[in-house]
């Protein structure tokens, strides 16, 4: 990156006097959680290693390379580091938070980039996208990934682009209506950030980041299938707890029509030839059944949930 576009950077901070923070969720990254540290140093005012139940050295290193960390016990899942390190932002008054992973995924050299987003333009939140030439992601991993994005799209009220990516930042005001309504466990987060900003009018700018996969080993602590199924149920549940019409009535709709036409035909066939079809009336009474209920579910569950979102926000 420019060396122009980081003095800059820098410079802004000083005349502005902001105060800036690094976040780091880690899980056994001892062989790269060091070199992360020094080299994001040079763009913030501090980092905050959250070490979410190692089992290496992971705590240690970070410490040595000059990072503030704070540990869990146990593993709690990367939505639980994050609220953590929120918090630390908020209980110091940082007035920007970015956020990045500790496997040396992401480019510490591009945070002004990221950062320098929310200062140019007044936004809330600046979310990196990996695409372009800059990105080594996997084909089989953009699959996955647009999967992904279109899943969160649906509880987001629009398409997103890149929802996983972990490299953001966040202004103090995002900061401070995100951290008490982050619930979500496991790798959820990112699509969780996007679903309560939209909920929370937030607003989001998207920008370019460069992404390397290549020669790292474990960017993710489960193989790409596993990790890929819990994200996706994490989202689908998500989804269901803020549009159940759509995702329990609607289907439910779907059902209940397929039932009575069914039905009609099941009819007309017996005027015809006389022959009752048994099967397709139990057939008919179960879709029927399960038809009905899930539009009920459908709509008192989307009333409860507009009900607990005008009451939290």
């Amino acid at each position: 990156m420019s060396r122009t576009i980081t003095d800059a950077f820098k410079k802004k901070n000083k005349k502005m006097k902001i105060h800036t923070i690094a976040i780091i969720p880690c899980l056994n990254e001892a062989a790269t959680i060091g070199s992360m540290v020094l080299k994001v140093r040079h763009y913030v005012d501090a980092v905050l290693v959250v070490d979410d139940g190692s089992v290496d050295d992971t705590a240690k290193i970070a410490r040595e390379a000059g990072a503030v960390v704070l540990a869990h016990k146990t593993n709690m899942g990367k939505s639980a580091a994050i609220k953590t390190g929120f918090n630390y932002a908020l209980r110091n008054a940082y007035d920007y938070a970015v956020t990045l992973d500790g496997d040396g995924q992401h480019n510490p050299e591009e945070i002004p980039i990221v950062i320098g987003s929310i200062l140019n333009n007044g936004h809330d939140i600046s979310l990196g996208i990996r695409a372009g030439n800059r990105t080594e992601m996997p084909r089989w991993r953009k699959i996955g990934k647009r999967i992904l994005d279109y899943s969160t799209g649906l509880g987001n009220g629009g398409f997103v682009t890149d929802s996983q990516c972990g490299f953001r930042a966040f202004n103090h005001d995002a900061i401070e209506k995100l951290t008490p309504k982050i619930n979500g466990n496991g790798f959820s987060i990112e699509s969780e950030q996007l679903i309560l900003s939209n909920d929370l009018d937030l607003k989001v700018k998207k920008v370019d980041v460069s992404c390397r996969y290549k020669n790292l080993k474990n960017t993710s602590k489960q193989n790409s299938a596993t990790h890929g199924f819990h994200v996706l149920s994490s989202v689908i549940k998500l989804i269901v707890e803020r549009r159940p019409l759509l995702l329990i009535g609607v289907p439910g709709f779907v059902l209940t029509t397929i039932g009575i036409l069914l039905g009609i035909y099941t009819l007309q066939y017996y005027n015809q030839t006389q022959i009752f079809l048994l099967s397709n009336i139990l057939l008919i009474c179960m879709i029927l059944i399960i038809g009905t209920l899930s539009m009920f579910m459908g709509i008192v569950l989307n009333v409860l949930s507009s009900m607990m979102r005008r009451s939290t926000i």
